[in-house]
């Protein structure tokens, strides 16, 4: 159905109906001949920037395409430069869609994408929100997002709002009280689904859960929860799916790509292999198989006004053996990669397993509503948190016996209670941080 949502995007200068005849056309590509849509597509690329674009020519060091494994890995540090100087052939900033990364990996930067290109990452995401009869047009949604506090900016995203069919909760606040506002807002709404910060989707279902209530008995129109831009945790999504009592969706997309990975409704994660080729590399960047952990590395298939090729977004996981060239799956992801706790021992380990691992025993009795664990120095860690009562002594070291099995022993902890957490600007939370790296 092409209303109102898409002529919105259509009318600002994205091509949403060539975007959407593309994507069903690149769809209708049997499986036989996947392999070779994508290699050509990789090839087609590629060639086009080393051709248009002096910056990328320059960080190849190549003028014409020889061999895809011998392309050098872009990174977030390759765009530390003004965005005029990135843009292939006659592209400005005025001829492109242009936002910036929130630099949760401490390398924000500005990117451009194509018109064409920006419309076939809203065609990709309309068509999986279909997979669960969400229509953009019509749909209405409860969004759980942050929002700019400045005067301008928080308008521009309220009209936004309205004209998208969705209702904001502002998340810098999700006290009790705030909470009870939302849902009362759920019952005087005929919300159709949930959207937004996994973390703050939580909260709000441990919320429900201390008032013994399914969100679907006050809010009958709710068909399922999308939850995006943080880690989803398997004990978080059943605690979901039990108080909301729809479907929870986990969702893993970067603002400068598209779309990455969406659950289906086979419980698979998804990889977008229409506009993306997804790479998982090792450190000396040589192409892992499918059931082994490494870096992420993305090439955009249709970005013509901006290279990303062979970009290492920053996360580690893992494509199940299982996948296809048409229907890659992603088994599991791990993490950042900038999220490493480097320990005493010289050991280094993914900071979420200092989560995972203290998650397992501090939520235990549901008095510890969230938190989140800083790495100070090479043996000491701080683990801050939201409670109603502070930790007993007895908790604290069960917790530290815990990480002491999984890691080392020798480690120093201090458990900081707080009445609620640091989020970034936008509303995200981090549940691992190192100070040391």
């Amino acid at each position: 159905m092409f209303t109102f949502f898409n002529l919105s995007l259509q009318l600002n200068g994205f091509p949403m109906k060539e975007a959407i005849a593309k994507l069903e056309k690149i769809d209708a590509i049997s499986e036989i001949d996947f392999e070779d849509y994508v290699s050509l597509k990789k090839k087609e690329i590629v060639t086009y920037h080393l051709k248009n674009n002096v910056s990328y020519r320059e960080f190849v060091g190549e003028s014409s395409f020889v061999n895809w494994d011998a392309l050098p890995i872009m990174t977030k540090k390759a765009f530390q430069k003004p965005l005029s100087e990135r843009l292939s052939g006659s592209f400005t900033p005025k001829m492109v869609y242009v936002n910036k990364t929130s630099g949760s990996s401490g390398d924000p930067f500005i990117f451009a994408k194509d018109k064409f290109c920006h419309a076939l990452t809203w065609a990709n995401i309309i068509f999986r929100f279909g997979w669960f009869d969400i229509d953009f047009n019509s749909s209405f949604q409860a969004r759980f997002y942050g929002i700019p506090l400045d005067f301008m900016g928080n308008k521009k995203e309220r009209i936004k709002d309205l004209l998208s069919n969705r209702y904001r909760f502002t998340i810098f606040d999700l006290s009790d009280i705030v909470l009870e506002k939302v849902l009362l807002k759920f019952q005087h709404k005929k919300f159709d689904y949930i959207n937004g910060y996994t973390s703050s989707i939580v909260l709000f279902a441990k919320f429900l859960q201390k008032k013994n209530i399914v969100l679907t008995a006050v809010c009958p129109t709710l068909k399922c929860c999308i939850v995006t831009s943080e880690m989803l945790f398997d004990d978080d999504k059943i605690l979901m799916e039990k108080q909301f009592g729809v479907p929870v969706i986990n969702e893993y997309g970067a603002s400068e790509l598209d779309l990455i990975a969406f659950q289906n409704p086979n419980d698979e994660w998804q990889v977008n292999s229409e506009t993306l080729f997804v790479e998982i590399l090792d450190e000396a960047n040589n192409v892992m198989p499918n059931g082994k952990e490494g870096r992420i590395v993305i090439t955009s298939l249709y970005n013509i006004a901006h290279p990303f090729i062979r970009y290492d977004i920053g996360d580690v996981g893992i494509l199940d053996e299982k996948s296809t060239f048409k229907k890659p799956i992603l088994k599991k992801l791990i993490g950042r990669t900038n999220d490493i706790a480097i320990l005493p021992s010289g050991k280094k380990s993914p900071g979420l397993t200092f989560y995972y691992v203290t998650k397992s025993i501090i939520e235990d009795d549901g008095n510890v509503k969230e938190f989140v664990i800083k790495q100070t120095k090479i043996d000491t860690f701080d683990i801050e948190y939201v409670s109603e009562i502070a930790l007993t002594s007895a908790q604290i070291q069960k917790i530290e016996k815990a990480i002491t099995t999984y890691l080392e022993s020798g480690l120093t902890f201090s458990f900081l209670r707080k009445e609620k957490l640091e989020r970034s600007k936008s509303g995200k939370l981090k549940q691992f941080i190192s100070l040391v790296n």
